[in-house]
């Protein structure tokens, strides 16, 4: 798999330039061996870290990390604090300029653990686990017994941090893993993904998409099915699977390009819009916008999730994230309404005020402030069921179809659900010279 160009040894940290022959990439790769010290990071191991992360930034190569560690060497005391410093600082200074790609395989405590919070994309096994602080120390803090696995084990960081991308078998899983990520992105800022092979046709029809929306409008559907009946061979390589399943965030090839895909998911909390989700989904706009990754966004959503709880912890602040995230990316951004979308969250999911290049819509397509029955419920508190049966049903004749906002702009093109893969390859072929500055600034504030 790899020929070993440049290699460098301290202690736990091996670092060397790699030669990936199954996709013909070069990469800085660096090692943290849990075999040697329990993989301690000393400051001369940081130090090889920092390095390879210049290295990377320098050469304008992706930055592969594997980690298993125990954290900082206690023996060496605050030197090994300040290397530890130093190879996150030169992490940093790596994003969005190189991709970042880190594989946990065993222990990643305290330091190492916030390493891979710099990451872009984080592959775990399933026996590794990942944490700041350790079950010694949330035991005499809080008097709570656990286990690593329970504090921090993939399982964990799959379904309720989110800090796990993809969680695999074994290292060699995750090394094939890695390899197949890269093949989407491009080596740095200043690249484009190299395109990949396929004998799919962009002309191909997708009659089986628009035959998944139900006949009612509160039914559920797998809006994968969907992204994988418009994607090349039907592929979709799906992140953070199973955090905020009420999203979905992947890598698709359309026409051979590299896309970025951002799709409510009605089967899960109805494809409505809560903290993890907001949070998931503006992650990866901005990534897919640091590396040049095309956007296509795949709308159905009755609005944000309602409730104290989601407010009082800041449905507001993350909220904004995405927002911010599509105001501020410039790469080529492809709109599709599949079905509802109401409100705020029409805004939010790459709405043509947000900046879409091309917004295409369903017939089912729904775009209204609200539904017909919260419309009825507020407007008319005080009618008749007859009197309200009938302003529902006014409303969804008159609003609650895709034409009204075509008439306006708002929608570029109403078009059969069986043309979405020719519709959406043809449009990121016209975007597909779209060249956009944003005004120069030392950096944006992000609602973090």
């Amino acid at each position: 798999m790899t020929v070993h160009l440049q290699r460098a040894v301290k202690g736990a940290a091996a670092a060397e330039v790699r030669w990936l022959e199954n996709i013909s990439r070069r990469v800085v790769w660096v090692d943290v061996d849990e075999t040697v010290r329990r993989g301690a990071l000393s400051a001369e191991a940081s130090g090889v870290i920092a390095h390879a992360a210049d290295t990377a930034r320098e050469k304008g190569l992706p930055l592969v990390m594997t980690i298993g560690s125990s954290g900082a060497d206690i023996v060496e005391g605050v030197a090994a604090l300040h290397g530890w410093g130093l190879a996150a600082k030169a992490i940093a200074k790596c994003s969005g300029y190189v991709p970042i790609l880190t594989v946990v395989t065993g222990p990643a405590v305290s330091g190492p653990a916030l390493l891979i919070g710099l990451s872009d994309i984080v592959i775990m096994t399933s026996d590794a686990y990942a944490f700041v602080t350790g079950p010694t120390m949330v035991a005499e803090f809080t008097g709570v017994v656990i286990s690593n696995d329970e504090l921090g084990g993939s399982d964990i960081h799959a379904k309720q941090s989110g800090v796990a991308h993809l969680v695999v078998a074994d290292r060699q899983t995750a090394l094939t893993e890695v390899e197949h990520v890269l093949s989407f992105l491009p080596d740095n800022v200043n690249e484009i993904s190299v395109a990949a092979t396929t004998s799919d046709s962009v002309d191909r029809l997708t009659p089986e998409a628009g035959a998944l929306i139900p006949e009612t409008a509160t039914g559920a559907y797998d809006v994968k099915a969907v992204i994988r009946s418009i994607a090349d061979d039907g592929y979709l390589l799906e992140l953070r699977e199973r955090w905020a399943a009420n999203i979905v965030t992947g890598l698709i090839t359309i026409g051979s390009q590299s896309i970025g895909v951002v799709a409510n998911q009605p089967m899960n909390l109805a494809g409505t819009l809560d903290i993890p989700a907001s949070q998931k989904a503006a992650r990866f706009v901005a990534f897919c916008d640091a590396f040049n990754i095309p956007i296509l966004t795949l709308v159905d959503t009755p609005g944000f999730y309602p409730g104290k709880d989601l407010e009082w912890r800041g449905m507001i602040r993350h909220g904004a994230q995405l927002v911010f995230a599509y105001g501020r990316a410039t790469v080529p951004r492809v709109c599709m309404i599949l079905r509802k979308s109401y409100g705020g969250a029409y805004i939010v999911m790459d709405s043509k005020e947000m900046g879409n290049d091309i917004c295409l819509a369903w017939p089912t397509a729904e775009l209204a402030v609200m539904g017909a029955g919260q419309a009825a419920a507020i407007l008319q508190r005080r009618a008749t069921p007859e009197e309200r049966e009938e302003f529902e049903r006014d409303y969804v004749k008159r609003l609650l179809n895709p034409y009204v906002a075509a008439e306006r702009g708002y929608v570029d093109s109403v078009i059969d659900p069986a043309e979405s893969r020719r519709e959406i390859a043809a449009a990121f072929a016209m975007l597909s010279d779209k060249r956009e500055k944003l005004q120069p600034r030392k950096h944006d504030n992000t609602p973090l």
